[in-house]
C-alpha cells in the first residue's frame, strides 16, 4: 500500500476478497469485484498481496515430512511424450503431518531436478500426502487462474500456500494477510514487472 493512490479501503476490501474468496480470486475478478477500470491494477494488486503471504519468520518443516517434485503448467500443442509439458514450471512440494491429514507445506519453483536442486530442497522423497497437495495446487490453479508465466509462479506458489495453512480460518486469514504486509518491504509495479524481464 506504500505511495498507493488507491484509497485504503479498496485495499482493504481486496486483502478481505483474496484471503476470504473460496477458492482464491483472479485479477478479472478483483477488478469486477472493486469495480477497477484496469485490469493491470486488479493484477498489482494481487501481486502486492500475495508478496504478503508468506511469514519471515516461519520455522522450518519437522517431524516426518514427504517431499516430491512435479510440473505446473499446461501442455503445449505438436509436442510429444516428456516435451509436451511445454511451457510447465518445475516445482517441489514438502508436507509435514501424520499420515491422516496434511500439515505445513512448502512449495518453490527448482531450477532443474538434478540431485544438487533437490537436496537443497529435500534429504529424502516420500509420497502420498505430497501428492495430495500437488492435486488440490493443480485443481484451484486450473480453476482459478487458468494460466501463470513461470516468472511469476513463486507468488502464486505462496498464496497457495497461505491458503493451505489457513484453509478452515477464512476470517483469521485477513487479519494474518494484513499482519504479514507490515513485515515486508513495499514493493513497486515495475518490480513486479522486472521479475519476469
Amino acid at each position: 500500500m506504500h505511495k498507493t493512490r488507491l484509497p485504503l479501503r479498496t485495499w482493504f476490501w481486496a486483502a478481505y476478497l483474496v484471503s476470504t474468496f473460496q477458492p482464491g480470486i483472479s485479477a478479472k475478478q478483483l477488478q469486477r469485484q472493486l469495480g477497477l477500470s484496469r485490469h493491470e491494477t486488479a493484477w498489482a494488486m494481487l501481486h502486492k498481496l500475495r508478496g504478503a503471504m508468506i511469514a519471515p519468520e516461519r520455522t522450518l518443516l519437522s517431524d516426518e515430512v514427504e517431499i516430491d517434485e512435479f510440473f505446473l503448467g499446461g501442455y503445449e500443442e505438436g509436442l510429444k511424450g516428456g516435451r509436451q509439458r511445454g511451457k510447465k514450471t518445475l516445482c517441489g512440494v514438502a508436507i509435514e503431518g501424520p499420515r491422516t491429514r496434511l500439515g505445513r507445506l512448502r512449495l518453490a519453483v527448482l531450477a532443474d531436478a538434478s540431485r544438487p536442486t533437490l537436496l537443497q530442497f529435500t534429504k529424502e522423497q516420500l509420497l502420498p500426502r505430497a501428492h495430495r497437495a500437488i492435486s488440490n495446487l493443480k485443481a484451484w490453479m486450473h480453476g482459478t487462474h487458468r494460466g501463470v508465466s513461470p516468472d511469476h509462479m513463486p507468488a502464486y506458489l505462496d498464496e497457495f500456500v497461505f491458503r493451505h495453512h489457513r484453509r478452515g480460518t477464512p476470517m483469521a486469514s485477513f487479519q494474518t494477510l494484513l499482519g504479514l504486509g507490515l513485515a515486508h518491504d513495499p514493493i513497486t509495479y515495475r518490480e513486479i514487472i522486472d521479475r519476469a524481464a
